[in-house]
């Protein structure tokens, strides 16, 4: 049975359906010698090329789905590869064969805390998809004043320069001073969307730690610059937990 291209390469572990969809439109995949188009269908059986180097799509069929939760420190880029030189999140994972690791989203330079690493492109495009509207819970510390009139505007709404946006929970985890901390649950996935979400209220953000993704969450003892691996029964956890929000189209 054929299936659209960006979807049979991103069960490869290629990447995400969105980066994919890219690569057709650069003209960087081929299929039976055709340079393939968007909406274009294949089989496991067809002859794929990506950048001219050939993928074996038989062998790829039946990987075993992994999933890595890493301790992203603050000072690393979710790139593969950084012009300014810095250190990335690649660098720190295992060697994977016949595949490649995905990052389900990113944490901006200066953002620490949980990253879901995969190699199957299905699971990533589902738990990145906008539709899927999955929960992402940070540790926010703060410095100013947050008054209870911010707290009332940040979960009605604020005016963002890419549209409205708004904090689905937040919680006052307490502290004091320049050291106080929230904990904020937002279901977007937009750029640095927490930090210009306080910066909008003219507050600074000067921690921030992402300490869940879905029914994922940190772990307590899991050092900056460390993953663990899921197990097979939470890596079913997980896939169930994403197909009940209803896959998207």
């Amino acid at each position: 049975m054929s299936e659209k291209i960006q979807k049979m390469l991103a069960n490869a572990g290629l990447g995400s359906r969105r980066q994919i969809e890219g690569w057709i439109q650069e003209g960087r995949i081929t299929v039976n010698g055709r340079t393939a188009s968007i909406g274009d269908r294949m089989t496991y059986h067809d002859k794929v090329l990506v950048d001219g180097r050939e993928v074996k799509l038989i062998k790829s069929k039946n990987q075993k789905t992994r999933v890595l939760i890493y301790h992203k420190p603050e000072g690393e880029m979710c790139t593969r590869h950084d012009p300014e030189g810095r250190p990335t999140i690649f660098e720190r994972l295992p060697l994977i064969r016949n595949s490649r690791w995905i990052c389900v989203g990113r944490l901006d330079f200066n953002t620490s805390g949980l990253l879901l690493i995969t190699n199957d492109g299905e699971l990533a495009n589902l738990l990145m998809h906008p539709s899927s509207n999955i929960e992402r819970e940070y540790a926010v510390r703060i410095r100013g004043e947050v008054t209870p009139e911010m707290v009332n505007k940040l979960q009605k709404g604020v005016q963002l320069e890419d549209g409205l946006a708004r904090v689905d929970h937040l919680i006052d985890a307490g502290g004091n001073g320049s050291n106080h901390w929230y904990h904020v649950t937002v279901k977007e996935g937009r750029n640095r969307l927490v930090r210009r979400l306080w910066e909008a209220l003219g507050l600074t953000v000067s921690r921030l730690i992402r300490i869940r993704y879905g029914n994922v969450y940190l772990p307590s003892g899991l050092r900056r610059g460390k993953f663990v691996e899921l197990n097979v029964d939470e890596v079913a956890q997980l896939e169930q937990f994403v197909k009940l929000l209803g896959q998207p189209q």
